[in-house]
């Protein structure tokens, strides 16, 4: 079957959903009461829409295509081919960074004048036609549109810059690339990364396997570390800027955490000229030797921010470099005391109770505990990214012991007390042995001597 073949199917497919939806109504005469009543009914059902991930159909769609039938019959509810079938219906990375770049820098050209000047830069294809709806819509979700005259003054949106660093840190996630995990299969990877207003270094950036407060925070804390604890934290409206940790930690450290507002993308515009730099000239640049793991993409990312971002000229910042505007201005960043345990603040912590064989289970991993917490409810600190690490394990508000992930094989050898009892679940003929050179009495107390 060829393409337009294909395509006429799926009309009719919808077509013929769309009568399905309709059918009983065409019944009813025209002015009758209670037609409304029945078309509400139907559209608070779930329905399995051809081509689509939706499983509703709003009342006035269904009046439309009631109103469209009775007008036309059939096919009138069949869809329209699109006029720009065959045509690139959206605007490829490369040529997207490059349009809103040539606005971001001068604001007051026109959505028209914006597509000529990126026509005439020679980096757009020539089979690439650029609609000035599509353009406007890139732009205005960047937020590089300019305020209409209509609007309310009451949405004040004026640049900034602070002048100090550490007063002010952005952070946002971006989509990376995929690279290879274990050996074998590929994930997709997200850009976690922070930025200072004042001097567009950036503090720490790595690249993930997830979007959540688990990897946020390590980024977090390799950015305090070296660059110092900001005074303020920019961020989205995102679960991992949104996690009680995240506030918590911001808290114990001084931070005033700051959400952006929902939908209102123009208070992130130096996030955004960050992110379309990676993407421009880092991640076009990689080759497959960096998307061989996630340490390989890591190490070119650094190589490519301390080589080349953090020395070359910066408009933002009158043609300075990131790293001479961070030697003028960072006279007041803030550093972590002696008696700040930057490792402690940023783990996690979640509650268990010890079970009766002094063990307590951790998003998938047994830890052993000391055996005099047996029954009590305990808080266990770890760091997410390093499961099955030894985790602190703390009772009333102190530490009280460290446990470590159990080890089965080495626990057939330690030597118990005669108090202690060990029951070997025998469940038919699938009974386990015992280690060789070992008797059931050993595990039941038996002398000392027969060990």
């Amino acid at each position: 079957m060829d393409t337009k073949d294909h395509d006429n199917k799926q009309r009719n497919e919808v077509a013929l959903f769309r009568y399905g939806v309709i059918a009983d109504l065409l019944h009813v005469p025209r002015g009758k009461r209670g037609l409304g009543e029945l078309i509400a009914k139907k559209a608070e059902r779930d329905h399995q829409i051809p081509g689509s991930r939706r499983c509703r159909v709003a009342p006035e769609t269904i009046r439309d295509w009631l109103k469209a039938y009775r007008r036309g019959g059939f096919d009138a509810l069949v869809p329209k081919p699109r006029r720009d079938q065959g045509q690139a219906r959206v605007i490829p990375q490369p040529v997207a960074d490059l349009l809103c770049t040539i606005k971001e820098d001068k604001p007051a050209l026109s959505v028209r004048m914006v597509i000529q000047e990126a026509c005439a830069s020679g980096e757009v294809p020539a089979e690439l036609e650029l609609a000035p709806a599509t353009v406007h819509r890139l732009l205005s979700r960047a937020g590089l549109m300019e305020r209409r005259p209509d609007e309310p003054t009451s949405n004040d949106r004026r640049r900034f810059s602070f002048a100090k660093a550490g007063e002010l840190w952005m952070s946002d996630v971006m989509h990376g690339p995929t690279v290879v995990v274990d050996g074998k299969r590929k994930r997709k990877t997200y850009l976690i990364s922070l930025i200072d207003d004042a001097t567009r270094v950036i503090p720490y950036a790595a690249f993930a396997l997830g979007e959540n407060v688990g990897c946020f925070l390590p980024v977090f804390e390799q950015a305090v570390r070296r660059r110092g604890i900001p005074l303020r934290l920019y961020v989205d409206n995102g679960a991992a800027y949104r996690s009680q940790h995240l506030s918590l930690v911001c808290a114990k450290l001084g931070v005033t955490l700051i959400h952006a507002r929902p939908y209102k993308p123009q208070g992130k515009g130096k996030q955004e000229r960050w992110h379309r730099e990676v993407r421009r000239q880092c991640l076009g640049t990689l080759g497959e030797q960096d998307t061989a793991s996630l340490d390989a993409l890591n190490r070119r990312l650094w190589a490519w921010i301390e080589g080349e971002y953090h020395q070359a000229p910066h408009k933002g910042l009158d043609g300075e470099t990131p790293m001479d505007r961070w030697a003028q201005v960072s006279d007041e960043v803030r550093l972590p005391g002696p008696d700040v345990d930057l490792g402690a603040l940023f783990l996690f912590e979640e509650k268990r109770k010890v079970h009766k064989d002094r063990t307590v289970s951790l998003r998938g991993v047994v830890y052993e505990v000391d055996a005099a917490l047996v029954g009590e409810t305990v808080t266990l600190r770890f760091d997410p990214a390093r499961l099955g690490k030894p985790v602190e394990v703390w009772s009333k508000g102190r530490k009280v012991a460290i446990a470590r992930q159990v080890d089965v094989y080495a626990n057939c050898f330690v030597k118990r007390d005669n108090e202690t009892r060990i029951a070997l679940r025998v469940e038919g003929d699938a009974a386990e042995a015992p280690p060789e050179g070992l008797r059931l009495r050993d595990f039941d107390g038996g002398n000392e001597g027969d060990r």
